[in-house]
């Protein structure tokens, strides 16, 4: 059966649109709250059977299709540069651009995919609408909820990596954001908020 996304004949640069997944390059940021952006992107390389595509832009990416997943490697406060970089590279959009994001303000399971809007007090979301001079960029936010104890260091918090009681919601989760991807990939983003923005 054939894919729902555009197996490009034109030359493999053709891109309609980009994912990319906020988070911190590094084995130890792997697995944290913050980075849920980039297990989100490996959930969909693996449903899109996404192959690693070659770039200089201060990202790692994979193309599925027509459609390319990015990790920046510039840590979550610069995600901008890559962001900036990849738009221009590919010649996509802003409003083509899905960036992925923790939210501490959501509870952990909750998504929130928007159209735009301010960052919300996120670095990353911030950054990259200061490179790109616009909020009108798609995100996905995908929860992960607050300390228990307010007092706590919200760094701390999101540089942490979820409790072994945490861990189900956690993948479940992350699956869930990767099926809300595919759904506004496929269908547009007004469908994608319909079915799953709690």
């Amino acid at each position: 059966m054939a894919p729902w996304f555009r197996r490009a004949r034109t030359p493999p640069d053709s891109v309609r649109a980009i994912v990319l997944g906020v988070g911190n390059p590094g084995q130890q940021y792997a697995g944290t709250r913050h980075n849920v952006g980039f297990a989100v992107i490996d959930e969909l390389r693996s449903s899109l059977a996404a192959r690693p595509h070659s770039t200089r832009h201060q990202a790692r990416v994979w193309l599925a299709g027509d459609v390319l997943l990015a990790k920046p490697q510039t840590f979550v406060n610069l995600s901008g540069r890559a962001a900036r970089q990849l738009c221009a590279a590919f010649q996509v959009a802003p409003a083509d651009l899905l960036v992925l994001a923790d939210d501490v303000n959501l509870k952990l399971g909750q998504l929130r995919l928007r159209r735009e809007g301010s960052a919300g007090g996120h670095k990353g979301l911030r950054s990259i609408a200061q490179e790109l001079g616009t909020q009108e960029i798609p995100r996905l936010r995908v929860g992960v909820g607050r300390p228990d104890n307010l007092q706590d260091d919200l760094v701390d918090h999101v540089l942490s990596r979820f409790p072994p009681d945490q861990e189900q919601l956690a993948r479940e989760t992350i699956r869930r954001a990767a099926a809300c991807v595919e759904v506004y990939l496929r269908d547009g983003v007004e469908a994608a908020m319909n079915q799953f923005n709690s």
